[in-house]
């Protein structure tokens, strides 16, 4: 989490005849920004999932943060509406699994641990034959690698927190070459994306329920309880809070300035992706920061921010600007 801990105005206060708080979102409008952590199940692909989850809530927009192989199962956002411009935000996000891996011979619960110590930390790595990406080594990081099972020498159950990117197949494979014996990945599930975690995944039967519930029965409830407002995307992405008379002007493609700024996340750099923020916690897009935290809190004017991804619909709060016009 990354914690807001500087003000640059203190005891500001926002218009509450414009915009609201993302809790108070109606469900149209929550469907229109909003994402569901599913259950992805095994054998249909990402692709037929988020095609599954639109034909369910009957809208045109839908994407996935992450695509899963078929055989594969576990956590897939999926973003809906204008919420897809947010996915960006999962593509660097580390990543966390449970596989089932198989030895092409028996081998020491020892000897498996001593091999695994070598590939904790930083590994490289060509991706698969079947991959979307160019076959090039490039170098991946492991952040844990722990041997949760090992059951009749060959099966091993473990739990993998790696950086975006690490081919967990490719990864098995690996660690069959220097153990000596050949081994290959034969379960996969994927546990965490970014701040979304297995304890809040839903299925797509959970979703077609509450929607039938939704429809037929006018129940809020079930609905609300998996669509989560697309702010909760930005959990892990350091944050800048605006005024209300800056917003408009973001929304229409305008830099951020920093008159504009309320408050902001420490340690933010030169380049970061950060989330722009109302002060009612509504995003309304996603910048390219241009100056540090201490930067933006030394200064008094300039650009600090660059957008990439606008979330909120223009005009939603008033337009400053439009005041000074003759």
């Amino acid at each position: 989490m990354v914690a807001i801990i500087h003000n640059k105005i203190e005891n500001y206060f926002t218009d509450p005849k414009y915009g609201k708080p993302p809790v108070l979102r109606t469900i149209p409008e929550l469907i229109e920004l909003g994402i569901i952590n599913l259950d992805k199940p095994a054998n249909p692909s990402s692709h037929e999932v988020t095609a599954w989850v639109k034909q369910i809530l009957n809208i045109k927009k839908a994407g996935h943060g992450g695509t899963l192989d078929p055989a594969v199962t576990g956590c897939l956002p999926i973003a809906l509406g204008r919420g897809t411009r947010a996915l960006q935000v999962l593509l660097p996000s580390g990543k966390e699994y449970i596989c089932v891996m198989k030895t092409h011979a028996v081998i020491s619960t020892e000897k498996l641990n001593d091999v695994l110590n070598n590939f904790r930390g930083k590994i490289f790595q060509t991706p698969p034959i079947r991959s979307s990406v160019k076959r090039r080594l490039r170098v991946r990081r492991i952040y844990k690698l722990e041997l949760l099972e090992h059951y009749s020498g060959q099966l091993s159950l473990l739990r993998i927190s790696c950086q975006a990117g690490t081919y967990i197949r490719k990864l098995c494979h690996d660690i069959g070459l220097l153990i000596g014996t050949g081994a290959h990945m034969q379960e996969l599930r994927r546990v965490r994306t970014g701040p979304f975690t297995e304890e809040s995944l839903v299925t797509l039967q959970d979703l077609n329920d509450a929607w039938y519930y939704y429809q037929k029965e006018h129940d809020e409830a079930p609905i609300r309880q998996i669509i989560k407002p697309i702010e909760v995307i930005c959990s892990d992405v350091p944050k800048i809070y605006i005024r209300d008379s800056a917003i408009n002007a973001i929304c229409h493609g305008a830099a951020l300035t920093i008159p504009g700024v309320i408050r902001l996340s420490s340690g933010i750099e030169k380049g970061n992706l950060v989330a722009i923020f109302s002060m009612k916690d509504e995003l309304v897009g996603l910048a390219y920061s241009t100056l540090s935290t201490k930067q933006i809190l030394e200064e008094t004017n300039g650009i600090c921010a660059n957008s990439k991804a606008i979330l909120m619909q223009k005009d939603t709060y008033p337009s400053s600007w439009k005041k000074n016009k003759k």
